[in-house]
């Protein structure tokens, strides 16, 4: 690598990679704040006797029982008669061990009676067994989640949605035993768990057949039948074996027909590193697809429907906390049809409202409650048993576990031009974002308010309501007239409850009560509307009956104007209270708004910009309530940190009576004067008050509402400055048209006027940039090796010196034709497959973009490793040469006769035959012995075996270079004197030179002045070490990508082994022949012709390395870096092909391959 420009190149890379890796590490080690409550639990578990001609005995089955008295296990057996339900802990998880995270939450509440937020079955089962004592969820009068017309919701009916006060039946949970076995690392311990599985799986379904008969032998009563499924509950890579159990060949007919997974990756791996993983979940994703299809004869007619048709799946992600599975990796898209199942994020979770790291999942209490109750709302009252219609469940599921504010921004868009009618109908309506809008229901009689007449009612004047108190007013609001210029939308945010707090009625016209209108003018009541969204903590109050902080909004309503079409007025009537709470306890603001006035779209360039000088926007009092912000980049990839300063705030236009906007003003003075006694501050503390404190008391916390077309819904409650994430993968080769933008909807006070910053998070930008592409990456460093071996390939057929590999890389990133043409090429190639095979067409521009950068992140990797690796070797090699020239030197000493006598009697050892055979073939010893590991011990024991031998090759031929310098350098010194001497010198240097030309070790020539000189002995070593050490990297890589599997390969020792699987063996041997076949560069396999295409003689091995390089390069955008053993042993193969034909035509005396010309002089 020769001048300033490469070398910048370089260095710019390197710098890069390390600025990246730094900031990533950086951003993930932040402590985390996930908002999640602990759960406690008295957990006793009770042991299954399971088989004894187990395939794999070491694992177990056991049954949670919730308690501190000590039991009977044997009698607590017999009374089982509830709903099964089977917990399948993930990668290294356990049906009952602690998390880390669960460890530190234990030190901080200091609690050791009993356990605290464990991971496992423990949470589940112990909130389980509470909420069926307790019974339902307290119902809210919130808008909730329902179907969308693509999951069949028009079809539902409203009455299956009613529940009963208290639950039918428990739930029984089982757990199994995995050892705590790492099934994310290893595709054949992911096959042993799914063997297990479905053997629990029948266990448990028997178990209950053993107490059933148990007790009608014992003439005890049974209550209700035999279940016939068990509902599965995954965890991580537990979710995963649940659903390949259910299409393992042994399972029984309909034995699971509910699966719930909890951060479990369904569309790959979270790196696809091992071949046989990869293919695993390549063929259980296959088998669902197929399961799904309806069964059809040859000549199209209809025979039955598909195999899966009773199974339900529904994914739940932890968002953008959860660093090990991302929510596109959860989704069960392309895998599960919309009718049965769905995924969703715990952000946009009813009562939740969290991102959680991995392990918090399992014992975050909020979440782990409203799993509880969703799973107990699944029995069916009459039978105690799961709802048999797959309908029927997965519509309990999203009204549980569904906000009911849509998963997309549809929701506040503009909506399309409102059809005329003669009768407006709230039932089985759609909304713009294809949620369907069930009957609005009216509040029940419980909470009906009496109307005490017209004189208390408040009429609005001004496009903006406020509540400050819950006077038991009714304040009536003018469609027509508010609504105009417009002002089309209605948006109101409050944290009164709905039909307790406040109700909101629609009018045709104006009315004292809605009992004088006739049946064809009633007024609709739409207080049902009212979405629940997170609040923040509770407002503070300075000193007792003074002002307070204004409290956060809890619920937000809309109305857009084909809801108020037909309509004349909006009312909104605040319950009253027996006495007057302080000002702001209860707040609401309501707004007439058009959409257009508060959008702002920050481009890329302008997204970009801001990493090194934030964006600031002021927004000026009487702005619209709702403030839209589009992002040209996703949030997911580059997350902003938004912060909201309060610059003024007033209340001159709030429509409040007089006598309330001057107890407003006069409580604002009182608070003034309260807080500004701060001691020696004096004046300026007051101002500051007034400047901040005091608008902070006056308008309510911002809301932010953020949607992602990958994770859904996200709520970030008094947002004043905050990093915001969303857990999207944009630029991915799988990403949809539109995953590569974010929408934020900002709710703010319309009375105060604010700065909002924005600017990209560094540290943040970088951790998501590795979470999302190191599968991408990993595949392009195998591209990179593959484009650099191509170079040196090159460069040996044209006769020129080998380059190293870092020149070879150097060589690649040259503008405009190397690089264009191995970094864009296959991209343009992806684009067309899928312009081909009709797959989701990415959004090309950022698809192109990332895509590159990941590139340019692998050249920067793969040189890190090169600079690492060519240290070490020139390291040793010199120490390696210092002291073998150092032994030469004392090899007369007395000293070192005991060492002479021990070598020539270790000489022995190495005169026996099998010795002397096994020294003359070391490719054969390697290759014998790394085969043997690979296909019987663990694929990474062989490939070490080779690294091994790559390395000792690298070394004697950078030694051989160093030595052959060396003595360059002591002749040319020589020489020198010599001829300082005259013809006496000469002569004599001649007679040494020939007295030692006979010797072992060859001489430099490379002092000769003939410009057609051989090349020397040094310069072939070197070309041999760098064409070795690029095989060397090439095949570190493979060892590398299996060093999680061997990882957990060392975890089972002495518990049971298996052979690898025959795919990973396979693949390694093809490897392992390759790193034998192409030992030496004079070797060219495959040189050879080419007479099927005209001008076509050869395909060259560099040709061969380039279509490696882009297959690799494709398997990376396909985040399946596990393909690319696919091209290393297919070169394998074919080098030992072409290594055997070229050895036949030797003995027939045929010349079929062509060679560069490559000799040294001695």
């Amino acid at each position: 690598m020769q001048g300033f420009r490469a070398k910048c190149r370089v260095g710019g890379l390197i710098v890069l990679c390390i600025w990246i890796s730094l900031a990533a590490l950086y951003g993930l080690l932040k402590p985390v704040s996930n908002g999640c409550v602990m759960t406690y639990m008295y957990p006793t578990y009770i042991p299954i006797s399971t088989s004894a001609h187990l395939a794999s005995p070491k694992y177990g089955l056991f049954l949670y029982h919730e308690g501190w008295k000590k039991i009977d296990f044997v009698e607590h057996i017999k009374k089982l008669s509830g709903v099964p339900v089977l917990f399948i802990p993930g990668n290294g998880g356990s049906y009952k061990q602690p998390g880390t995270s669960c460890n530190e939450w234990r030190q901080r509440a200091n609690t050791s009676a009993r356990s605290v937020c464990e991971s496992g079955v423990r949470s589940l089962a112990a909130e389980s067994h509470r909420a069926y004592q307790g019974g339902s969820l307290e119902h809210a009068f919130y808008q909730e989640g329902s179907l969308t017309p693509e999951e069949r919701g028009l079809d539902l009916d409203v009455a299956q949605f009613s529940f009963a006060n208290q639950y039918s039946s428990m739930l029984d949970w089982f757990a199994v035993d995995l050892e705590g076995e790492h099934s994310a690392m290893d595709g054949r311990i992911l096959e042993e768990h799914t063997d297990y599985v479905v053997y629990a799986i029948h266990r448990i379904l028997d178990l209950y057949k053993e107490s059933y008969d148990s007790r009608q032998n014992e003439g005890a009563a049974n209550s209700g039948p035999l279940p016939k499924s068990v509902i599965l509950v995954g965890h991580s890579m537990g979710g995963f074996v649940a659903r390949a159990a259910i299409v393992h060949p042994h399972l029984r007919k309909s034995a699971v027909e509910t699966v719930l997974t909890l951060s479990s990756p369904h569309q790959s791996p979270p790196v696809a590193l091992q071949p046989s993983l990869g293919h695993y979940f390549a063929h259980v994703n296959q088998e669902w697809r197929k399961g799904y299809e309806v069964q059809s004869s040859h000549t199209g007619n209809y025979i039955s429907d598909h195999s899966l048709s009773h199974v339900i799946v529904i994914s739940i992600s932890g968002g953008f906390n959860d660093y090990q599975v991302r929510s596109k990796l959860e989704s069960l898209d392309g895998i599960v049809p919309p009718t049965h199942g769905f995924t969703i994020c715990s952000t946009g979770m009813t009562n939740v409202w969290l991102s959680m790291e991995h392990q918090v999942i399992l014992w975050c209490n909020q979440l782990v409650v409203q799993v509880s109750h969703t799973l107990l709302s699944l029995i069916d009252p009459k039978t105690n048993q799961p709802f048999s219609s797959t309908q029927r469940r997965i519509a309990i599921f999203a009204k549980m576990l569904r906000s009911g504010i849509p998963q997309s921004f549809n929701w506040m868009r503009r909506p399309q031009p409102f059809q005329q009618s003669t009768h407006v109908s709230f039932h089985d309506k759609l909304d713009n974002s294809g949620s369907q809008v069930h009957g609005l229901s009216a509040c029940p009689s419980t909470f009906q308010w009496s109307d005490d007449g017209l004189d208390r009612d408040l009429y609005i004047q001004t496009p903006t309501v406020s509540v400050l108190a819950m006077d038991g007013r009714r304040r009536w609001l003018d469609i027509e007239k508010l609504g105009s210029n417009g002002k089309s939308h209605f948006i109101l945010v409050t944290n009164l409850a709905p039909c307790s707090g406040v109700r909101l009625h629609l009018w045709p016209e104006k009315g004292k009560s809605t009992l004088n209108l006739s049946p064809g003018k009633r007024v609709v009541e739409v207080t049902s509307k009212m979405v629940h969204i997170p609040s923040g903590p509770a407002p503070r109050q300075i000193e007792p009956g003074s002002q307070t902080e204004q409290a956060p909004p809890s619920a937000v309503f809309q109305l857009r104007p084909e809801d108020m079409h037909g309509f004349r007025f909006l009312t909104i009537s605040v319950a009253p209270r027996p006495s007057r709470p302080p000002p702001a306890a209860s707040m609401a603001v309501g707004q007439f708004f058009n959409p257009e006035e508060g959008e702002t779209e920050f481009s890329p360039n302008a997204l970009l910009l801001s990493t090194y000088s934030q964006k600031d926007i002021m927004l000026k009092e009487d702005h619209p309530l709702a403030f839209n912000m589009s992002f040209g980049i996703s949030l997911g990839l580059l997350p902003i940190t938004l912060s909201l300063k309060t610059a003024g705030c007033g209340i001159k236009n709030s429509g409040l009576p007089d006598e309330d906007a001057r107890s407003m003003e006069n409580s604002s003075e009182e608070v003034e004067h309260v807080g500004s006694p701060l001691g020696e501050r004096g004046m300026d503390s007051k101002e500051s008050l007034g400047k901040s404190g005091l608008c902070k008391l006056r308008c309510f916390p911002p809301v932010a509402l953020v949607w992602d077309s990958t994770s859904g819904l996200h709520v970030v409650p008094n947002l004043y400055s905050e990093t915001i994430v969303v857990d999207s993968s944009p630029a991915l080769w799988s990403s949809a048209q539109g995953s590569e933008k974010t929408t934020l909807l900002l709710l703010v006070d319309p009375h105060c006027s604010y700065k909002a910053s924005v600017a990209v998070s560094s540290t943040a930008a970088a951790s998501r940039f590795l979470l999302l592409y190191s599968s991408q990456i990993v595949g392009f460093c195998v591209a990179v090796i593959f484009f650099s071996l191509m170079r040196q390939a090159h460069a040996w057929e044209l006769d020129l010196p080998i380059p190293s590999m870092m020149s070879a890389i150097e060589s690649n990133l040259r503008m405009p034709l190397p690089f264009l043409l191995l970094a864009a090429v296959p991209i343009l190639i992806s684009l067309l497959l899928s312009l081909l095979t009709s797959q989701i067409f990415p959004q090309v521009a950022s698809f192109i973009t990332v895509s590159i950068i990941c590139y340019l992140f692998a050249n920067g990797c793969i040189i890190i490793l090169i600079l690492i690796s060519q240290l070490v070797f020139y390291v040793a090699a010199v120490v390696h040469v210092f002291i073998k020239t150092r032994w030469q030197l004392w090899e007369g000493n007395f000293c070192f006769t005991f060492f002479h006598w021990f070598i020539h009697l270790s000489s022995g050892f190495f005169s026996f035959k099998v010795v002397r055979v096994l020294r003359a073939n070391p490719l054969l010893v390697t290759a014998l012995v790394a085969i043997t590991l690979v296909c019987f011990v663990h694929p990474a024991l062989g490939l070490f075996i080779l690294l091994f031998f790559h390395s000792l090759c690298c070394h004697n031929a950078l030694c051989g270079f160093f030595t052959a310098s060396f003595r360059s350098h002591a002749r040319r010194k020589e020489l020198v004197d010599c001829i300082n001497e005259g013809n006496g010198g000469i002569e004599q240097f001649e007679m040494k030179r020939e007295g030692e030309s006979n010797q072992s070790f060859p001489l430099d020539d490379s002092y000769s002045s003939s410009p057609n000189s051989a090349k020397s002995f040094s310069d072939t070593q070197l070309e041999i070490f760098h064409h070795r050490h690029g095989i060397l990297i090439l095949h570190l890589l493979a060892a590398l990508m299996f060093v999680p599997s061997l990882v957990a390969w060392f975890q089972r020792i002495g518990i049971g082994q298996s052979f690898p699987w025959l795919l990973d063996s396979a693949l390694c041997v093809g490897v392992i022949v390759h790193g034998v076949c192409d030992t030496k560069p004079e070797f060219n396999p495959l040189l050879f012709p080419f007479p099927l295409v005209p001008g076509f003689q050869e395909v060259r091995r560099s040709y061969i390395y380039l279509l490696a390089g882009f297959y690799s390069y494709l398997s990376g955008l396909a985040l399946a870096p596990y393909r690319a053993f696919y091209a290393m042993a297919a070169i394998g193969v074919i080098s030992f092909t072409f290594k055997i034909i070229e050895r036949r035509n030797r003995e027939k005396g045929e010349a079929y391959f062509s060679s560069r010309k490559h000799s040294h002089r001695h």
